[in-house]
C-alpha cells in the first residue's frame, strides 16, 4: 500500500512556489459530481431535509464543507467545461445553454486539462459517467454511422481512460462510450417520454439500460480505483453521475423509499453511488492516501414550494418542477437550475483526505468549480499552468483545505445562469447584472436592461431585499470588478 505524504508546512509552501517533480507519495485524486443535486438535498446542509444522505453525510463529518460553493454556471455543459479547464465556460464559443448529446467537442484538443496537467505530474487520469461536453460521432451521406470510432473522446484531452455516455440522460444517443468506441451500437429508437422519466426520443444502444445506468456507471467507477490501486503511480479519477437529474427514474430498489416520489428516491440512489465509490476505496486500503472531492453542477430543478403555495412567478415558470411532499431541495434558496439565484448554482461541497483536512470543519469562503484544476495541481506538488494559457479562473484552495485560510486570496467569483445573465459575487455582496432570473423564472422588464439587483447575502440568503438603490458606491465597485475580470480574459 501506498502511503499518503502528509501535507506540512513546508509542502505546503513550496506547491505555493510552483515546485516540479514526480513524488511516489502524491495522493490520489477523486471528483465526484451529481448532476442537479441541489444544496437541500444532504441531510449534512439540511437539518430539515427528510432523504437520508449517511455517504455524504461521512464526508461533512470526516472532511471539510464548503458552506459557499458555486458551480460557475447554472447548467451543466458550462460547469463541466469550467471543472475541466479551470476557466469560465463563458469565455469559449459557448455563451449560453447547453449541447445535446450530438453536440460538437467543446474544449479543443491543445487546451490544458485538469487531467492532461496531473498526468504530466505522473498520475494515471480517468473518466467514468456522464461527459456532456461534446464527443466526436461520424456521418456517412448526411446521416450518423454508428459503426464508426469517434474521432474525439476525452482520451483527446487529458486523460488516459474514459468510459462515458455523451450528455444529460434525458439526451439521445443512448450510448455508452469506450474511449474512441461505442460498445453497443443502437438497435432501436427510444420513445419520447413525459416527465418526471422525462425522455427525448433518439437512438438507444444495444446494451443500455435508462434505470441501470447509475449502477453501471458506479460499478465501472469502482473497478478502476480497486486496478488503480494496485499499481505505483497514483491516480485521478473524474466521477461525474447522472442523477437526481431527470429522467427522474431511481433504480427499482428505491422505488417508494424516500416517501417523496422518483426524485427523492432519486436522490437516495446518489448516496448509495457515492458509498460504493467509498467503499471502493477503503477497501483498496487507499482511503488515506486519496482526496475526494464531492459537489454538483449547479442546483435542483426541483422549485422549493409546494403544489399549493406557489406564487405567481412560479406558477407561470415555462417549466414546473416535480413535487411530492414538501422537500426543499434547494434548501432556503431563491430559485432553481439556470436561474442567476442562489439556488441555481451554490451546490454542496465536501472535499476529504484523513489526516490531512480536519474532520468536521467548515469553511464560509466563497469558491467555485473552477478552482478544482489549481487545488488538483498543489495537492499534486506540481506547477500550475500561466494564467496567460490555462487555468485563466482557477484558484488553489489548498489553504483552505490545510487551515491556513489568512492566506488565501481569490477574486470576485462571477456566475452565470442559463440564459446568459451574469452576477458577480465579493464577500456579502452580488451584484446581478440584470433584472429577473436570467433563467427559469421569468425576469420582469428587459432581461439585460437597469435596474440591476444587488444582494447581501449574509443578511438576506433567499434574495428578496432588492439593495441597488441603496447602495450606488457597491453597485459601481462590483460593476466594474465584474466588467474587468470578462474583459481580461482572465480572473487569475
Amino acid at each position: 500500500m501506498r502511503r499518503g505524504r502528509k501535507f506540512s508546512t513546508f509542502s505546503f509552501l513550496i506547491s505555493l512556489i510552483g515546485f516540479v517533480g514526480y513524488s511516489a507519495s502524491q495522493p490520489n485524486i477523486v471528483f465526484i459530481m451529481a448532476d442537479d443535486m441541489g444544496y437541500g438535498d444532504v441531510q449534512a446542509l439540511n437539518p430539515n431535509s427528510t432523504i437520508p444522505t449517511p455517504n455524504l453525510d461521512r464526508l461533512a463529518r470526516e472532511g471539510m464543507t464548503f458552506t459557499d460553493a458555486h458551480s460557475p454556471s447554472a447548467v451543466c455543459t458550462p460547469t463541466r467545461y469550467g471543472v475541466m479547464t479551470g476557466r469560465y465556460c463563458w469565455r469559449s464559443e459557448m455563451k449560453r445553454g447547453v449541447l445535446n448529446g450530438y453536440g460538437a467537442p467543446l474544449i479543443e484538443t491543445d487546451r490544458e486539462t485538469v487531467a492532461s496537467a496531473l498526468r504530466k505530474e505522473g498520475y494515471t487520469t480517468g473518466v467514468v459517467g456522464k461527459w456532456h461536453l461534446g464527443l466526436g460521432f461520424q456521418k456517412t451521406d448526411g446521416e450518423w454511422d454508428w459503426s464508426k470510432r469517434l474521432d474525439y473522446s476525452p482520451v483527446d484531452v487529458g486523460f488516459d481512460y474514459s468510459y462515458v455516455i455523451p450528455a444529460s440522460l434525458d439526451f439521445p444517443p443512448y450510448v455508452y462510450v469506450e474511449g474512441h468506441e461505442i460498445t453497443g451500437k443502437p438497435d432501436r429508437i427510444q420513445p419520447a417520454q413525459p416527465f418526471p422519466a422525462y425522455l427525448r426520443k433518439g437512438e438507444l444502444g444495444s446494451d443500455f439500460s435508462m434505470i441501470d445506468c447509475l449502477d453501471q456507471l458506479a460499478a465501472k467507477g469502482s473497478d478502476y480505483i480497486r486496478k488503480e490501486a494496485k499499481r505505483e503511480k497514483p491516480f485521478f479519477l473524474y466521477f461525474p453521475l447522472t442523477a437526481p437529474h431527470k429522467p427522474a427514474m431511481p433504480h427499482t430498489r428505491f422505488q417508494g423509499e424516500s416517501g417523496l416520489g422518483p426524485y427523492g428516491d432519486f436522490v437516495l440512489q446518489v448516496d448509495e453511488t457515492v458509498g460504493v465509490i467509498l467503499n471502493a476505496i477503503d477497501e483498496a486500503g487507499i482511503a488515506d492516501d486519496t482526496v475526494v472531492f464531492y459537489t454538483s453542477d449547479n442546483g435542483s430543478y426541483m422549485y422549493r414550494y409546494s403544489d399549493d403555495s406557489q406564487p405567481d412567478h412560479v406558477k407561470d415558470a415555462t417549466v414546473q418542477g416535480f413535487y411530492e411532499g414538501n422537500h426543499t431541495a434547494n434548501g432556503p434558496l431563491r430559485g432553481t437550475k439556470a436561474d442567476v439565484w442562489e439556488a441555481g448554482h451554490r451546490v454542496p461541497y465536501f472535499v476529504r483526505w484523513p489526516g490531512e483536512i480536519k474532520a468536521g470543519s467548515s469553511t464560509g469562503k466563497t469558491i467555485t468549480h473552477t478552482d478544482f484544476f489549481a487545488t488538483a495541481v498543489a495537492i499534486a506538488e506540481g506547477k500550475l499552468p500561466d494564467a496567460k494559457v490555462a487555468a485563466q479562473d482557477s484558484f488553489d484552495l489548498s489553504p483552505l483545505l490545510f487551515g491556513k485560510e489568512k492566506a488565501w486570496r481569490r477574486a470576485p467569483v462571477i456566475h452565470h445562469s442559463g440564459g446568459a445573465m451574469f452576477a458577480i459575487r465579493e464577500g456579502d455582496w452580488k451584484l446581478v447584472l440584470g433584472n429577473g432570473s436570467g433563467g427559469r423564472e421569468k425576469p420582469s422588464g428587459k432581461r439585460f436592461e437597469r435596474p440591476w439587483q444587488l444582494f447581501n447575502l449574509k443578511k438576506d440568503l433567499g434574495e428578496r431585499e432588492d439593495r441597488f438603490s441603496e447602495y450606488p458606491e457597491i453597485v459601481q465597485g462590483l460593476e466594474q470588478k465584474a466588467l474587468e475580470i470578462m474583459s481580461n480574459g482572465r480572473s487569475r
